[in-house]
């Protein structure tokens, strides 16, 4: 067995990619035979130093990916953020240090890049607090039961005047980018989408082995004709004992920015002949659909976790970037065992929901963890809450309180991607 000095940790060069995703497929416990093809899709991945390996002699035995992307903060402000993905560990070579030496050189990198935040999405919820990150929002999926749910079976058309079309992936790469940055722009947790993105959900780019199974793409226009909302789903073949149909519509993705957009879409999934389950997908846990139908309780909720985990790497960045729900001045001090984002920070809220952040010199209100920073930045969770959990000291009596007021947000935050 190497010794953890014997193993190196640094950016991986072209002539490596192919070990690199083999390591990364081991990881993942995927076919460890990447084809030609699958590689020759994901060379668009490799950026020179955005990929790190661990190495025992010439054999690479962790990975680690990062890329640039931007983040939206409270207020539709979009943050500098440093996107952590494809992170691997070889079973022969773990507890020895190798996500910690890769993390570590991945995020001096971001801050020397001037990235505010670093995200991610945790496969695992015990791993990534000791590096500073904390979920910032969380995920919920529904199941939808159809013939229960209320709705008349003989729904054809949504009734605010717009319209439903199917559409192929060609559309969507013209139509899907501009929608999605109309959400993204108001919507609190939201990540950026890549050209690259588009072109691996609708076939253009296929990154994995086994046949493309299109999904099908419902474009919702208004009555202006303007292109407001848009979903990909599929679907399965079941058949009961009785020749009934028993299909499940299962959503890939759905994006709307009005809620007439929102109703329309998902009665329409609701209204597909043979279909009797609808799952919803990844969506806000405080997502309109239950309360779409005339019967709610017909939306049963299959998962809730946490989803999109954040890292604060620029306190003064991150913090003067979302706006607040109130006037007020709030004095935070933050533990970070990097010495990255900790010290003593002064929040100034002004009337029109901007704030600025200075090193502050007087007493704390509030002592928390940069991880609890983190879940607190995106408004998503009570900093009472997490000081009745132990996880943030009041230094001042109501300090808590008025964090939550400064704070928290009308509409929970949500990452619609997986990344």
């Amino acid at each position: 067995m190497s010794r953890r000095d014997d193993i190196d940790v640094r950016p991986i060069t072209e002539d490596e990619f192919a070990d690199w995703n083999r390591a990364l497929a081991t990881g993942f416990l995927q076919n460890p035979e990447v084809g030609e093809e699958q590689l020759a899709a994901r060379r668009g991945d490799f950026v020179p130093g955005r990929l790190l390996g661990g190495f025992d002699g010439a054999r690479c035995v962790a990975t680690f990916r990062s890329f640039d992307q931007e983040l939206t903060a409270v207020g539709g402000a979009a943050v500098r953020a440093d996107a952590v993905s494809n992170v691997t560990v070889t079973p022969t070579h773990r507890r020895r240090g190798l996500l910690t030496r890769m993390m570590d050189q991945d995020l001096a990198a971001a801050r020397e890049r001037g990235d505010a935040v670093a995200t991610l999405i945790a496969a695992e919820y015990p791993i990534y607090r000791r590096h500073g990150f904390g979920p910032a929002t969380t995920m919920t999926e529904w199941s939808v039961d159809v013939p229960r749910a209320g709705l008349d079976p003989r729904w054809a058309a949504p009734e605010c005047g717009g319209r439903i079309d199917l559409v192929d992936g060609e559309d969507v790469r013209k139509l899907g980018p501009e929608l999605h940055e109309r959400l993204r722009r108001r919507q609190p947790g939201a990540v950026s989408r890549t050209d690259r993105w588009w072109q691996g959900r609708t076939g253009q780019l296929r990154r994995d082995s086994g046949p493309w199974v299109a999904p099908f793409f419902a474009v919702y226009r208004s009555a202006s004709g303007e292109v407001d909302g848009m979903a990909a789903y599929r679907a399965d073949d079941h058949w009961g004992d009785a020749k009934q149909p028993l299909n499940t519509a299962t959503v890939d993705w759905l994006l709307a920015v009005t809620p007439d957009a929102e109703r329309a879409l998902w009665h329409y999934l609701c209204s597909v002949d043979w279909v009797t389950t609808v799952k919803s997908g990844w969506r806000a846990p405080d997502d309109l659909l239950p309360h779409l139908l005339p019967d709610p309780r017909a939306a049963r909720i299959t998962t809730r976790a946490d989803w999109l985990w954040v890292r604060v790497l620029d306190v003064v960045a991150a913090l003067e970037a979302r706006t607040y729900e109130g006037e007020g001045t709030l004095v935070l001090e933050v533990a970070d065992r990097t010495g990255t984002a900790g010290g003593r920070w002064r929040i100034e809220a002004g009337a029109d929901g901007a704030a600025s952040v200075t090193p502050a010199t007087q007493d704390a209100d509030l002592a928390l963890d940069v991880a609890d920073l983190a879940t607190l930045w995106l408004g998503d969770e009570s900093a009472v809450r997490l000081a009745a959990l132990g996880r943030v000291r009041e230094e001042r009596a109501g300090a808590a309180r008025l964090a939550d007021a400064l704070l928290r947000t009308s509409r929970r935050p949500w990452c619609p991607d997986m990344f």
